[in-house]
């Protein structure tokens, strides 16, 4: 009965169908901001949720400003590794192989270069397809920061300690290693 009046308004061509739709959405709005069902627990969830979604996005902006001074670092190591590397001889004869994540890497050294790489003066760092042999510290910041691109680095602790269980139980210590050995 409630719509018998809005039909004879319709009919009657006071109302319009736009006008009807509309007091009944008015109506429901109405109705809905007036029921109290827990609304103020609601409210103090929805709080709640957007009080840890500020914590969250906080952590998260930190986070990204601390990769950021990372790659700040890391662009510096890139270009102090490009600065300070020792360019080789293009006469250089002396094949040296390493290992890089899985994969034999190739250089072509002198015999000089040959011998600080196994001192430990000189290191091999890889970046972009390019290897560069650059000073044992700078080496040692580039395995610190970001191992992947550390090709070759002589740890001279670890030298000394297969130096001292090797002299003590070598089986093959009587037997001679050729010069011309290489892998």
């Amino acid at each position: 009965m409630a719509n018998a009046l809005q039909d004879q308004l319709l009919k009657a061509g006071l109302a319009s169908k736009q006008k009807v739709r509309d007091v009944k959405t008015q109506q429901r709005r109405n109705k809905k901001a007036k029921v109290d069902d827990g609304s103020g627990e609601l409210k103090k969830q929805i709080a709640e949720q957007k009080l840890q979604q500020a914590k969250k996005d906080k952590a998260l902006n930190e986070q990204r400003f601390a990769q950021a001074s990372e790659k700040g670092q890391v662009r510096g190591l890139i270009t102090e590794f490009s600065k300070f590397a020792i360019n080789i001889p293009k006469d250089a004869e002396l094949k040296f192989n390493y290992t890089l994540e899985n994969k034999i890497y190739s250089l072509y050294i002198t015999d000089k270069i040959q011998a600080e790489l196994l001192n430990g003066t000189l290191g091999i760092v890889r970046h972009e397809d390019k290897s560069y042999l650059v000073p044992h510290k700078l080496a040692e910041r580039v395995k610190l920061l970001v191992p992947q691109w550390c090709g070759y680095l002589w740890d001279k602790a670890a030298k000394d300690s297969v130096e001292q269980v090797s002299d003590a139980d070598d089986p093959y210590a009587d037997y001679a290693i050729p010069d011309d050995l290489m892998w």
